[in-house]
């Protein structure tokens, strides 16, 4: 699991073995089967997650039992629930697995102390945090500003290999729409 992260870290910042050891140390491996939660709403939530295989889901609840999925989360990519995690508050969301998933976690106090040791992950997590703040708002914009076509060609487009791993059910569910409304027009693409 150390190979996939140090490629994933050195996307963004250059280290040399030394330093990613001390890097890895932070992390724990999490391995959590299909269906299971990695995290529940109404916990506390002390750990953010690399995924290192699998595919995973976070979803919100309202009042009134309407399940809204949030965002999916596979291979390189980090998941949380980042309100909790930041804000030292309980989770408002349940997370996933829709496949059988092997995890990284970093506690909250390791990333601060981690961060405050080293430059490099200090940035690396800048540059994530910006560039997750900047999908998060494509996201919203999209769901307010675009036909639910626009939605499921951005989608497709974007994410090709999430077509082919996620029911039509639950991506529709992401996108906002029916069932039947995906399945036409998935027909004209």
């Amino acid at each position: 699991m150390s190979f996939e992260l140090k490629t994933h870290l050195e996307e963004i910042i250059s280290l040399s073995d030394q330093e990613f050891e001390h890097i890895a140390a932070y992390f724990k491996p999490k391995t959590l089967k299909k269906h299971q939660y990695l995290i529940q709403e109404d916990e506390f939530v002390n750990h953010i997650y690399f995924v290192v295989k699998g595919l995973l889901k976070a979803t919100f609840t309202d009042a009134n039992g309407k399940e809204y999925i949030i965002q999916f989360a596979m291979e390189n990519w980090w998941l949380s629930d980042f309100r909790a995690f930041y804000g030292h508050v309980k989770s408002i969301t349940n997370i996933s697995c829709l496949e059988n998933s092997e995890l990284l976690s970093i506690s909250k106090e390791n990333l601060d102390q981690l961060c405050s040791e080293s430059h490099k992950m200090e940035h690396f997590f800048r540059i994530k945090n910006s560039l997750g703040y900047v999908a998060l708002q494509q996201r919203i914009l999209s769901l307010l500003t675009t036909s639910p076509k626009e939605r499921f060609e951005q989608l497709a487009q974007q994410y090709p290999q999430l077509m082919q791993r996620v029911s039509k059910t639950i991506i529709a569910a992401y996108l906002g729409i029916s069932r039947e409304t995906l399945s036409r027009l998935s027909a004209k693409v």
